[in-house]
């Protein structure tokens, strides 16, 4: 039995497809591009309080591990 653990999801009924945090309607694009911008992942934070500290380092987590096996293929 697979039990998702992910924090990100998509799906076209919510913000068009979109990745975003699940249960709420932050794109998970948002959070890469306060880094990217050089804002501090407490910044981000700061910013949207309903996005916990946990699901912002399980995100970065899921990114990177997607490029990493896209990065392989």
């Amino acid at each position: 039995m697979h039990i998702n653990t992910s924090v990100i999801h998509s799906d076209p009924e919510i913000m068009g497809g979109v990745p975003v945090f699940v249960g709420m309607r932050v794109p998970v694009r948002t959070l890469l591009d306060f880094l990217a911008a050089g804002d501090t992942l407490t910044e981000f934070l700061d910013h949207f309080p309903t996005v916990m500290r946990e699901q912002a380092v399980a995100a970065i987590r899921e990114v990177e591990q997607f490029w990493l096996a896209r990065a392989s293929n």
